[in-house]
């Protein structure tokens, strides 16, 4: 099967998908929800139906797992990175879902096409701006979000999450993991008259709404915010808040 066919099968087969995760993510929050305790708040925030793009800070291996089962009312679809697709348990449990990867270090315009038409058929994409794990505090992002968001016309859902960083260790203890998720204000991108998205306004962008989840962040966890410590930076004239 080339790949072509393969992503046209990918998108064809949602609504299969969306009968398992029917059954899938009621079974992830009974098992979860026991081995984790989880603290949200914000889920008004979350929208009920429409192209979502949900943003998140990227702290530990769970953090798409915790996503997808906290999101009481959608259904989460991860983006992945190619590399997890070695291991067969992972690969396992993303063909079960539904999830799809991407190849990292170049521009994958597979896994492009891949979310911006899961958001053009009304779906909510899990997405890592930063591309990878940054345990100790907010990198750099990619400027992918920005465009699959402004090709898709979707809403933009930040989100952090904390605590999670020590997962393993507290399970080998056999304690409960432990993460607290925090949604906010959903937001779209707009282009400022005179503008045009080339990859300046696509960074500016990116800088702004990574603001977004910083503030998410409390203050007794301000190193969190990593290189967006300092809110009194953030602007947000690329946002039209929803």
């Amino acid at each position: 099967m080339s790949s072509t066919t393969a992503f046209e099968d990918f998108i064809a087969r949602q609504s299969v998908y969306d009968r398992r995760r029917r059954v899938l993510h009621r079974v992830l929050r009974a098992i979860g929800f026991r081995l984790c305790r989880i603290e949200v708040s914000g889920l008004e925030y979350i929208p009920e139906s429409g192209p979502t793009i949900l943003m998140m800070n990227h702290i530990s291996f769970i953090d798409p797992i915790v996503f997808t089962a906290v999101v009481p009312n959608r259904y989460v679809i991860s983006m992945a990175k190619a590399e997890a697709y070695d291991q067969w348990i992972i690969r396992a449990a993303i063909n079960l879902w539904g999830n799809y990867v991407i190849r990292r270090g170049e521009v994958d315009r597979t896994a492009l096409s891949q979310s911006i038409q899961l958001l053009e058929s009304g779906q909510m994409v899990l997405i890592a701006p930063e591309g990878t794990r940054n345990p100790d505090g907010l990198g750099a992002p990619k400027d992918g979000v920005a465009y699959i968001a402004q090709r898709s016309n979707a809403v933009v859902l930040p989100a952090a999450i904390l605590g999670a960083q020590d997962w393993s260790v507290r399970l080998r203890r056999l304690q409960r993991a432990y993460a607290r998720v925090v949604f906010g204000r959903p937001f779209q991108f707009v282009i400022p008259e005179g503008q045009r998205l080339n990859k300046a306004v696509r960074n500016s962008m990116m800088r702004e709404a990574m603001y977004q989840i910083a503030r998410l962040i409390p203050d007794d966890q301000a190193h969190q915010r990593g290189l967006y410590r300092d809110l009194d930076q953030a602007t947000t004239g690329h946002l039209k808040f929803v």
